[in-house]
């Protein structure tokens, strides 16, 4: 995705570009009447009886400024709710839910529609042919009120609650999974190995990796002669002492420039080409489920479930051809490693001292081991961590007993293939 399609995506999803937009709509279709009267003959305009669009118009004038407020309360509610009680993290996903979006621009709009339809016909441009076409997109106006509405009430009753939210953040993770140009690589963490005498490129901002436009840095690559090796991937807090990219020939500053230009800043992460922020959000949402002050071990385990989902995909994933990166540009894959550590290690942590927890924590590592014998050292990894912090938290002998018995019988043989019949653990 090049950066100005990136950029204007990012316009379409703002608050304001759908009411904009449907305000647009309104006031086109409020003065579009009095343009297109003429067209309407009067013996027929005398028929439809549109002279009470006045009182239809001053009602939804009055009306649609009251609900487009309690629409605008209720979503700030569910933004302080899900900051407070769930993290700050996903509040970002409900600010760009369409639904929300659509039912604030359909209110506002229709207020807007009703107000400068009142003013035109104060001054009287509509005649009595043009009040047909303003009757018309009244009841078009109030049909629309009424089915957002309607899917307002439904979407409310959710809005923001911890199982939507995770839902959501699950959603997120997914679909940023389906934009990874590498599958994940397995083994342990390594840094990036750069070459001794390399070209490095390094950014003058300080702040988080939101999109990388390859196209461009292909376009550089191909400028210079040779292969640009990026080290900057989404989700990096970059700074002018870490690299961005590198190239084994001499890179000018004009091609540096492109280079930077082709990474977009800023000072938060973002969902979209970042499936370890998912993971992250995930692991935050159930800590504060396990902390003291909510102990709600019922939604860790919700988390860990869709978290297993979302790691279950990257195991999956293999890169659409359309999204190969081109030519002369390397893409380091993600670690698998750090993912499973991002989403789990919070949990495992908080959660060591309710077995509920620590027992799904090991079925689900498990689970994710037989879908890619490749990730079995790494969910091994993690798992005996897990049942190491769980055996110096639990206070119960039966507790540790029934864990370490998990742990060994997941883990002492080799996984049996996806297709095979289910391990005989205990059910939890």
């Amino acid at each position: 995705m090049r950066r100005w399609q990136w950029a204007l995506r990012l316009v379409t999803r703002r608050m304001w570009f759908r009411a904009a937009l449907f305000c647009v709509f309104a006031v086109a279709l409020a003065l579009a009447s009095a343009l297109a009267g003429h067209m309407i003959s009067y013996s027929f305009a005398a028929r439809i009886g549109s002279k009470s669009v006045d009182g239809i118009l001053n009602l939804l004038a009055s009306s649609m400024l009251a609900v487009t407020t309690f629409a605008l309360t209720a979503m700030v509610q569910a933004y302080s709710g899900a900051t407070s009680s769930i993290t700050p993290r996903a509040v970002q996903l409900l600010i760009d839910d369409s639904t929300s979006q659509n039912a604030l621009a359909t209110f506002l709009g229709s207020f807007l529609f009703a107000i400068v339809g009142i003013i035109a016909l104060s001054t009287g441009i509509y005649g009595e042919t043009g009040r047909v076409i303003l009757y018309a997109g009244t009841i078009l106006v109030v049909v629309l009120i009424v089915v957002t509405f309607l899917r307002w009430i439904q979407h409310i009753v959710r809005f923001g609650r911890v199982s939507d939210t995770i839902d959501r953040v699950e959603r997120a993770a997914i679909a940023a999974v389906r934009a990874m140009v590498q599958p994940p690589r397995f083994g342990p963490a390594q840094g990036p190995s750069v070459p001794d005498g390399a070209s490095l490129v390094h950014h003058t901002d300080i702040g988080r990796i939101t999109h990388v436009d390859l196209a461009q840095v292909g376009e550089v690559a191909a400028a210079i002669g040779g292969d640009i090796h990026l080290v900057g991937l989404p989700g990096l807090l970059v700074d002018p002492a870490r690299p961005l990219a590198w190239a084994r020939i001499p890179i000018d500053e004009q091609a540096a420039c492109r280079i930077r230009d082709a990474f977009t800043i800023e000072h938060h992460r973002a969902f979209d080409h970042d499936p370890r922020f998912g993971l992250v959000v995930l692991g935050e949402i159930a800590s504060r489920a396990l902390s003291p002050a909510v102990n709600d071990p019922g939604t860790a385990i919700a988390v860990i479930e869709a978290g297993t989902r979302v790691l279950a995909a990257i195991l999956r994933h293999r890169p659409d051809p359309e999204w190969t990166p081109p030519a002369g540009v390397i893409v380091p894959p993600f670690a698998f490693a750090d993912m499973v550590e991002d989403m789990f290690r919070p949990i495992a942590r908080d959660g060591a001292g309710t077995i509920e927890v620590g027992v799904r924590l090991q079925k689900a590592l498990a689970a994710l081991a037989v879908i890619e014998a490749r990730a079995r050292g790494d969910c091994h990894a993690e798992a005996r961590d897990a049942l190491d912090r769980a055996l110096s938290e639990l206070t119960s002998k039966r507790d540790t007993t029934e864990l370490s018995q998990l742990h060994r019988q997941l883990w002492s043989h080799e996984m049996p293939p996806p297709s095979a019949a289910p391990f005989a653990i205990p059910a939890r």
